[in-house]
């Protein structure tokens, strides 16, 4: 007697068929994940500037001498020496400055007094004509300083560039920068104190990218101006 089996029971039905699919399923999860890359996440700076509103000018301290005090007055003596009335003190004659008839009058030439260039410097805070900006010509005398500080925010602005070592390293802070303003408008005698050698060249950049000036005047006459201004460098 034969046994009959159904087809549907039969496990070996098919089975190429799924080792073939297996197969695709295998080769393809290998393909990704050979193919699979993964990127470092990239750190964005959100770099700004912050140039103080207020331009807070930081006059050059001084330093007071001290003067040693006056010498005791001598003492008195112990013995006092009485004059009699009787004795004669002999009277100091003062000679009269007037000049009288018999004397002879010598005419003296006009005497020419030369004026001493003297090289001062005049701090800006307390100089009577404080230079010109280029584009404050117009402005009264009464406003140009305010338009000086107004141009000079938007000479830094405009010429600001964040060092990009700087930005790698996040090294930030304020610059106080101090420069002169000769007496023939140029700029020099550059000074700088900040927290980096490269937040300080960038401050140097944009100060001598200054343009010229009309220079500062005291009493009429040309004289060189010393400014401070503090730039700050932020990393956000």
């Amino acid at each position: 007697m034969e046994l009959k089996k159904s087809p549907k029971a039969d496990l070996r039905r098919n089975s190429s068929l799924y080792f073939v699919l297996g197969l695709v399923v295998v080769m393809a999860l290998v393909y990704i994940a050979f193919e699979w890359k993964t990127y470092d996440e990239a750190s964005n700076y959100d770099i700004s500037m912050d140039v103080e509103e207020l331009l807070d000018e930081e006059v050059p301290m001084t330093e007071q001498l001290k003067t040693p005090p006056p010498p005791p007055p001598p003492a008195a003596p112990e013995v006092i020496e009485v004059v009699e009335d009787e004795e004669e003190v002999e009277e100091t004659v003062i000679e009269s400055t007037e000049t009288s008839q018999e004397q002879e009058i010598v005419e003296v030439e006009d005497v020419v007094v030369e004026e001493m260039d003297e090289d001062i410097d005049v701090p800006f805070a307390v100089i009577e004509d404080v230079p010109i900006f280029p584009g404050c010509e117009s402005v009264g005398k009464a406003q140009l300083r305010d338009c000086f500080n107004e141009k000079m925010q938007e000479h830094i602005r405009k010429n600001f560039r964040y060092p990009e070592i700087a930005q790698e390293m996040g090294v930030q802070g304020r610059v106080s920068v101090l420069f002169t303003i000769q007496k023939d408008g140029s700029i020099g005698n550059i000074r700088l104190r900040g927290p980096d050698k490269n937040l300080e060249e960038e401050a140097r950049r944009i100060i001598e990218k200054l343009p010229k000036m009309t220079p500062g005047k005291q009493r009429g006459r040309p004289v060189r101006v010393p400014f401070s201004i503090p730039i700050m460098f932020k990393l956000q």
